[in-house]
């Protein structure tokens, strides 16, 4: 351990001691002294790395799999302290059962915060209701962050920068905030340690059947998904999701479990596809490492207005023009395959666009809000099914 976050600890630890260790009162403490003692200014990396690898006396490691690593640097019996390493993670947008604060030692992340709003308990692990954004900011080192237990704090965070490095101060746990949920935008929220042993070796079974290419597997997806209860459903529904695409019948399931659950099931659809986009701009990032592209797909994943995307860029390039900037960026990612040019998961054939040079003023064409031909109506309309629809007015 070393000796800053010794002293980092122990300065928590009095001023808490004198709120009687109240909860309300912890996340102003710990964001206090992150603030007075930032780790982004004392703290050398290469030093701390040395010492954890070289010197036994540490604090008690958790066995969490959270960070890319986690490394306790503190802790008490009321809380603790640590590092979390990002590479290529990105956190699920959740909520905590604990709180405290963070602080950005290392690197850059983009912060959102939403509100879980007409939610509705289908049972104490699942919930539906309306995901909204309340605000996104980009957060630089230096920055320190409230944690609030609950869900007066539902937010995530895309790490932009190989490592990026955050300190949490955080208690133990909270008692009475119940399950720290994930949020699936825009309309799911679920209990992520809940386990079902039934639900999880079904999908196993049905993983088989899909692997093997049986050919009863939709029938008996359908089938199950008309018997099943709404939550069993729907993690059915989605562990099938791709396969049933595959298959033409994704259509026909989607039906039939909107059909049984009405107007419960209602955002289903739209959540699942959802899911996709995120998940591919998540395999996206794994294959990019220039520090602005990890910047735009960042924004391409969280962001959810055009306006929103662009004053964020405005916000980290302030000398270039936002426009300009992303127009650059979607050159830089271009790439050609055998049958046309590939635009991160957009692939335009070359019957359509014999080169990047015909397709890029097309594109900004769009960007400027023009759509003079059909060829702009086409592009559109391929941009709107892609992880690029967000530039679209």
């Amino acid at each position: 351990m070393t000796i800053f976050f010794k002293k980092l600890g122990e300065a928590v630890l009095a001023q808490w001691k004198e709120t009687n260790f109240s909860l309300e009162a912890f996340p102003a403490i710990a964001c206090s002294v992150l603030e007075e003692r930032p780790p982004a200014k004392h703290v050398r990396m290469g030093k701390l790395l040395r010492d954890f690898l070289m010197n036994d006396g540490q604090a008690n490691q958790t066995l969490s799999g959270f960070g890319e690593p986690e490394i306790v640097v503190y802790e008490h019996p009321k809380f603790y302290i640590q590092l979390l390493f990002w590479l290529d993670g990105t956190t699920d947008i959740h909520q905590h059962e604990f709180s405290g604060a963070f602080h950005v030692m290392a690197g850059s992340s983009i912060h959102s915060h939403f509100a879980f709003e007409r939610a509705r308990s289908v049972t104490p692990h699942f919930r539906v209701g309306d995901l909204r954004m309340k605000d996104i900011e980009l957060l630089e080192a230096g920055r320190t962050v409230p944690i609030r237990s609950g869900r007066e704090c539902i937010h995530a965070l895309f790490h932009l920068d190989m490592p990026s490095v955050t300190v949490v101060v955080r208690t133990q746990h909270d008692p009475g905030t119940g399950q720290q949920f994930t949020y699936l935008p825009p309309h799911v929220a679920l209990d992520p340690v809940y386990q079902d042993a039934l639900t999880m070796r079904r999908k196993q079974v049905l993983d088989m059947l899909e692997h093997t290419a049986d050919p009863a597997y939709a029938d008996i997806v359908l089938e199950m998904i008309s018997e099943l209860d709404f939550e069993r459903g729907f993690y059915i529904l989605q562990n099938g999701m791709a396969c049933l695409k595959d298959l033409g019948a994704w259509d026909e399931a989607l039906g039939v479990f909107e059909e049984k659950h009405g107007v419960l099931a209602k955002g289903v659809g739209r959540t699942m596809e959802e899911g996709v986009r995120r998940d591919i701009i998540k395999d996206l990032r794994c294959s990019v490492t220039d520090p602005e592209h990890r910047f735009f797909l960042a924004l391409l994943m969280n962001v959810q207005t055009r306006a929103d995307l662009l004053q964020l860029v405005q916000s980290r390039y302030p000398g270039a023009k936002p426009v300009e900037t992303v127009l650059r960026w979607l050159e830089e990612l271009i790439d050609h395959a055998p049958d046309g040019i590939v635009l991160l998961d957009v692939l335009f054939s070359y019957e359509d666009f014999a080169s990047e040079e015909e397709l890029l003023p097309v594109i900004r064409g769009l960007l400027s809000g023009r759509k003079p031909s059909s060829q702009y109506r086409s592009v559109e309309s391929v941009l709107r099914q892609s992880s690029l629809r967000v530039l679209l007015a």
